[in-house]
């Protein structure tokens, strides 16, 4: 295996194993990393994408989760195949993670500046008060003025977008090659969004780390991301750069999502949902998994699961809407 990708997902299978069956929540997914780029992956909830990012930090809870099939290479080694010891030297060091929710992911009890020392020193053979100087180092590498006090203070004398710089503070606390951004900005105002994500790719541009953006919001692809791999059911549907997706977007699920994007015209027009529900993951439906939602299905969509395909230069889609029809469906 080469290293010329930071990173490389080598159809990654995780399911969650319950009473009542296997919960397929990554189901065969594929991509790479190239040093200092940003993937976009994007979905609706329940579509995968925390999951694989948990599946990169070894992150999983087992039970009932655990990875079934798959290989994950990162600069050449395959972490599934590392301990719990040696995957906590990589987690922080190398590959870090800002998880969702930053009111939950910081704790109440303790300052700010406890919990970034208490990050730094976990990772770093230093002085506590080495591990305070890099902690304002950080603080003012995220934006936020007069770091030396605002260690003192606890989460909730921050607002929603301070904390969530606190909480990338601490993700690039060890200098990481590989930052995952779990829907970094959920829950922030439109003009917070913003700054975050400015925020975001200019770090990426000064420390020249990789970026995974895990995101439900489309307009966070076109503001960052160099490619974009769109997920539905557990399973990679589309997979191609970002001003591909957008001006020549191929699979219909794709299409639903572009639809729901407002956009500022003369005229009004409603915005188009996407009809229906994604797929019990338990009990997925047999052909593709988009099929009962899609107004371009045609009856063997519901027979036969499509493969994923490259239709054009860097372009791949899980569609029978692409498939040769004299090779025969697969």
């Amino acid at each position: 295996m080469g290293v010329q990708f930071l990173l490389e997902v080598d159809n990654l299978h995780t399911y969650f194993f319950t009473k009542s069956g296997a919960v397929k929540a990554v189901d065969g997914v594929s991509f790479v990393i190239k040093p200092g780029e940003i993937l976009g992956i994007v979905g609706e909830s329940g579509s995968g994408k925390s999951i694989t990012a948990l599946s990169i930090m070894g992150l999983v809870p087992n039970p009932p989760g655990r990875i079934i099939e798959g290989k994950i290479y990162y600069n050449g080694e395959d972490l599934i195949q590392k301990s719990e010891k040696q995957m906590r030297r990589i987690r922080g060091n190398k590959i870090s993670m800002i998880f969702q929710d930053p009111m939950t992911s910081l704790n109440p009890v303790f300052t700010i500046g406890h919990q970034l020392i208490e990050t730094v020193r976990a990772h770093r053979d230093v002085s506590k008060k080495q591990a305070e100087d890099r902690a304002c180092e950080l603080l003012t590498l995220v934006g936020i003025s007069d770091p030396k006090q605002r260690l003192k203070n606890y989460p909730h004398e921050f607002s929603g977008g301070m904390r969530q710089r606190v909480m990338i503070a601490m993700a690039l606390a060890c200098d990481p090659e590989l930052l995952i951004a779990d829907e970094p900005t959920t829950a922030l105002d439109v003009t917070v969004q913003a700054q975050i994500l400015e925020l975001l790719k200019q770090l990426q541009e000064e420390l020249g780390m990789a970026i995974i953006m895990i995101t439900h919001d489309l307009g966070v692809v076109a503001e960052i991301c160099d490619r974009v791999m769109v997920m539905y059911a557990g399973k990679q549907v589309e997979f191609t750069d970002h001003i591909s997706l957008f001006d020549h977007p191929k699979h219909p699920y794709t299409w639903g999502l572009l639809g729901s994007i407002p956009k500022i015209e003369k005229e009004k027009k409603r915005l188009t949902a996407i009809a229906g529900h994604p797929p019990d993951l338990q009990h997925l439906p047999q052909g593709c998994h988009f099929a009962d939602r899609c107004k371009q299905a045609m009856d063997q969509c519901r027979s036969h699961e499509p493969v994923l395909k490259e239709i054009s230069s860097n372009h791949l889609v899980r569609c029978l809407l692409y498939e040769d029809k004299k090779v025969g469906l697969t």
